[in-house]
């Protein structure tokens, strides 16, 4: 019998097969749309985690929690005894991956399951720390996400170390596949040096936006120094640039460096050579885990991971800050740059007493030398992390306060604002960086305030593009930005070009005396003067509609408001109002699919919306692109029926500009930009746009106009 035909289909995941986007590259990829598909979810549409977590027994958890600590696992003994070391890493490198710029990376959905996080090699051997919390997953299962597991994990084992934290929240939820299509950059392997193909750096080191990390699979910066190549005051500005971009200023810097290299060691003592395939790409009898040495011991002492080997302190196992303690040895001490057997790059001291040496991991008769990174000795090398350093060194219970918040920080950065977590150990205090934002009212004439807005005299234009404008800043990756708040009559926000200051001075000062009148917040009256724009335009189209509206919004105060911190939030395009600032490297079609994205828009709602608010006479500055309308203000399919008509062609004019000319006579009828005329072009675009420009869509087009534009305004209203 001949085994020559292969008995299955071969679908997109097989080797053989080339995806689209081999085959055709300059494609627009819209798989970013749609990464949580509710098909990928095992727990179903009926679960909501929000309750399921109430019902978890917190402190029974944290109890087994510490105690898994110290029980030790044969095939994946602790270091000492003590697994504090790598929980700590695991809970750091899952938070650690956020980055400030677009809110995307960070701990809050559990990622590092997934490819590519679960392979980066930065991220070796953290596959075991999953592991080994599987015992407790299993045991409260649904209660508590994996998410929020892994970042309890380092927090308790600070605790069991001996470190007061500052508190924890549970909320995080778990996503159930790979975000495949978050941008960690071009480079085509891993820790590819800069200035080779693909590179994040340009000019002098000018690091590539959205990113944060210095290399491809890397969590922050190289420990072995800039391009592996040692010179701790380049690896202080790397880490400056880094962790700023994980909204950290120098003191939390120092502060992280310092208490993640308190306890716990590195890894390098052994062949690297004999570790098998990352996580991904190993065989099926590794168990889904990657990483292993099957030609030597490869565990206890001969662990290789980040190939530097060694302890930081004298007392890797437990949380010190006296003689010993991390500040002691860096300081007080004359270091030297050495190999770790794995042949990587660190330093150790020139001189040290053998009892202030940290005992081997697994025979405390052996001693070894400390060691230092880069990154660790860029912290007495640089002026003002030195000058930091021995701050903490003299007062070490500053540092303790400064890295209890810090640690907070980094592992709740992404987690939005406190209506978002859950658990009794949520500290009271509001935080600038969770962005507060006082309660609104709730109970009033909504009816009433609609009425107010009506005689204002603000066009529908206006109104809409007010609330667009003030709602669009969300982002679902850190759930900050959106209509909440009102921020958008703050500074920074409104000083920004994107937001038409000259027009947005012109609705606040209708708008604002509205709200104070009725008592009610202006952030509420912004939604719903929007609200009315479209309940005007739908009946101007012919139809009766009510735009869904949910009072409670709050204003924030510039106190409450961190304008640096805010200004990554500032939109540099956005499509759905055909605007961009400049023009850029990336087509305005694939900003628009980022602000999409951002938003939790699916295709469809990103089609309707922008059909909608074309018609609606929402383009920044007036401009006439893409208004494919005799009927501007009127919620009608105009724009959809008008791009599918085969009565006109495109003719390009300019990089982003193209007239719609009519076939027969060469009249020019409209213009319009790449961010119209891909919903014509693209196939799945186009194939939406079909859909809404039927001649029996005008309702089902209002309706879902309506349904996407509600979804925007209400994305941040999570109390």
């Amino acid at each position: 019998m001949s085994n020559s035909k292969c008995p299955v289909m071969h679908g997109g995941a097989t080797e053989s097969n080339m995806s689209v986007m081999e085959w055709w590259p300059k494609a627009l990829n819209l798989d970013i749309l749609h990464q949580h598909d509710s098909k990928t979810n095992p727990l179903g549409a009926d679960f909501n985690y929000r309750e399921q977590v109430k019902n978890l027994d917190v402190e029974a958890l944290k109890s087994d929690m510490k105690s898994l600590m110290t029980d030790s696992q044969d095939w994946w003994p602790a270091d000492w005894g003590h697994y504090g070391g790598l929980m700590i890493r695991l809970a750091w490198h899952s938070a650690g991956s956020y980055r400030n710029a677009d809110g995307r990376g960070g701990g809050a959905t559990g990622n590092m399951r997934f490819a590519p996080l679960n392979s980066w090699p930065d991220n070796g051997n953290l596959d075991k720390a999953r592991r080994l919390l599987w015992p407790l997953k299993k045991k409260y299962g649904s209660k508590v996400s994996w998410a929020d597991l892994m970042i309890l994990a380092g927090t308790m084992a600070y605790e069991s170390m001996g470190f007061k934290t500052f508190g924890f929240a549970f909320g995080r939820e778990d996503i159930w596949h790979p975000e495949k299509d978050t941008y960690w950059g071009s480079e085509k392997e891993w820790l590819a040096p800069s200035g080779g193909e693909g590179s994040r750096y340009s000019g002098e080191r000018d690091l590539e936006n959205p990113l944060a990390a210095v290399m491809m699979g890397l969590i922050y910066v190289n420990p072995e120094g800039v391009d592996g190549v040692s010179n701790p005051q380049k690896t202080a500005e790397d880490m400056r640039v880094t962790f700023a971009r994980m909204s950290m200023n120098d003191e939390e810097t120092v502060a992280l460096t310092a208490g993640g290299h308190t306890v716990g060691k590195a890894h390098g003592n052994g062949d690297p050579a004999n570790l098998s395939e990352a996580p991904e790409g190993a065989g099926i009898e590794e168990q889904g885990l990657g990483w292993n040495n099957h030609k030597s011991r490869g565990i206890g002492r001969d662990t290789v991971t980040s190939g530097i080997e060694g302890a930081w302190t004298t007392f890797p196992m437990k949380w010190n800050t006296a003689k010993g303690g991390y500040f002691d040895m860096l300081l007080n001490h004359e270091w030297t740059l050495t190999q770790s057997p794995a042949g990587a790059t660190q330093w150790e001291p020139i001189e040290i007493a053998e009892e202030d040496k940290p005992v081997d991991v697994e025979d405390d008769s052996i001693r070894h030398n400390p060691i230092m990174t880069d990154a660790d000795m860029a912290l007495k090398v640089d002026p003002e992390y030195r000058k930091i350093s021995k701050r903490f060194y003299e007062d070490p219970a500053y540092f303790e306060e400064v890295f209890a918040r810090a640690w907070f920080k980094l592992t709740h950065r992404d987690m939005g604002p406190k209506a978002c977590y859950f658990g009794p150990d949520v500290p009271a205090e509001d935080l600038i960086w969770q962005d507060p934002i006082p309660a609104g009212p709730k109970g009033y004439d909504v009816d009433a305030v609609k009425a107010r807005i009506a005689d204002s005299g603000l066009s529908i234009g206006e109104m809409v593009a007010t609330a667009w404008d003030s709602a669009r800043t969300f982002r679902g990756s850190d759930k900050r930005g959106g209509a909440n708040g009102a921020r958008i009559r703050l500074a920074p926000q409104n000083s920004w070009e994107g937001n038409e200051p000259a027009r947005l001075n012109k609705v606040l000062s209708v708008l604002e005396p509205i709200a104070a009148d009725a008592g009610v917040s202006v952030a509420d009256v912004i939604v719903l003067a929007g609200n009315l724009g479209i309940e005007q335009a739908a009946k101007a189209a012919g139809f009766e509609a009510n735009v869904p509206f949910a009072a409670g919004r709050g204003d924030a105060t510039p106190e409450m408001t961190d304008e640096d911190s805010f200004s990554v939030l500032e939109p540099l395009a956005d499509g759905f109002r055909n605007w961009q600032k400049q023009h850029y490297t990336v087509t305005p079609e694939e900003m628009m699919l980022d602000r999409a994205q951002l938003l939790g828009l699916t295709a469809c709602e990103m089609t309707v919306l922008v059909g909608g608010l074309r018609v609606l006479g929402t383009n920044y500055g007036g401009e006439a692109f893409g208004q494919f309308t005799d009927t501007l203000g009127a919620l009608t399919n105009d724009f959809f029926v008008n791009l599918t008509d085969m009565n006109y062609s495109w003719k390009p004019t300019g990089r982003n500009s193209y007239e719609i000319v009519e076939r027969t006579t060469g009249t020019v009828k409209w213009t319009a930009t790449r961010a119209d005329l891909v919903f014509g072009s693209n196939s799945i675009l186009r194939a939406y746009a079909e859909v809404y420009a039927q001649d029996d869509s005008k309702e089902k087009f209002v309706h879902d106009f309506i349904a996407a534009w509600v979804k925007v305004m209400n994305a941040d209203m999570f109390a």
